[in-house]
């Protein structure tokens, strides 16, 4: 094993204790919003995307319909699709192997592979990151849904509130442009205007396709 192979596990296992430690959060707003703990740690390692998990459990505690969620959660977990696509070249896998890694791929996995010159520091970047946060994140999901059910009602803490701050957690770092910034404003800005006149959840789904429908429309000329 080279120095830069080296290099890249260390790194990648520092992005894997970092995300996968954020699991406990998921786990405790989990239970206090109404899964027991078997539920929670179902739907997470099934799962396994946060920002997919985090809008279920938001539109669950809001009373909003489970179906909904999941249609929220898809629509979220769609962009591990394209990932998919961009990785499937630099992993050089067969397809059975491509089917048993497709659950590791997602944001943390994707971004510490692609960079990599060599398919194997492609594959150590992937591998090392999606296992280890993937390990971490059921654990502490696991921790924090045993702590959840003995916390009880989230309001008395204003634990109701950090969906929405979780959330917003994971979203921010991906906003490195005015561009990015002004579609995420506007499809905040669609899905409160929706809050009085619509069901719990459906606000999400439309301001999150009126986002997506900008940004696909709306594109900055590049600098010449």
């Amino acid at each position: 094993m080279t120095a830069t192979d080296r290099s890249v596990i260390v790194d990648s296992l520092g992005v894997g204790l970092a995300t996968g430690a954020y699991g406990v959060s998921f786990g405790a707003i989990s239970t206090t919003s109404g899964l027991d703990v078997l539920q929670t740690c179902v739907l997470s390692l099934l799962v396994f995307t946060g920002a997919s998990q985090f809008a279920f459990i938001g539109i669950i505690a809001s009373g909003g319909n489970p179906v909904t969620g999941a249609l929220t959660a898809v629509l979220l977990g769609s962009r591990n699709l394209f990932y998919g696509l961009s990785l499937a070249q630099k992993l050089d896998l067969n397809g059975p192997q491509r089917l048993g890694s497709a659950h590791f791929v997602i944001d943390e996995s994707t971004a510490m592979a692609v960079t990599r010159e060599t398919t194997r520091q492609t594959r150590l970047g992937f591998y090392w990151t999606g296992i280890s946060i993937f390990v971490l994140w059921n654990l502490m999901t696991y921790v924090g849904a045993v702590a959840g059910e003995k916390i009880g009602d989230p309001e008395t803490y204003g634990l109701d509130a950090a969906v929405g701050a979780a959330f917003l957690g994971l979203l921010w770092p991906r906003l490195t442009s005015w561009h990015a910034r002004l579609v995420a404003l506007f499809g905040a800005a669609v899905a409160l205007g929706l809050v009085p006149m619509s069901a719990a959840g459906l606000p999400i789904i439309l301001g999150g396709g009126a986002a997506v429908l900008l940004g696909m429309l709306w594109r900055p000329k590049a600098a010449p």
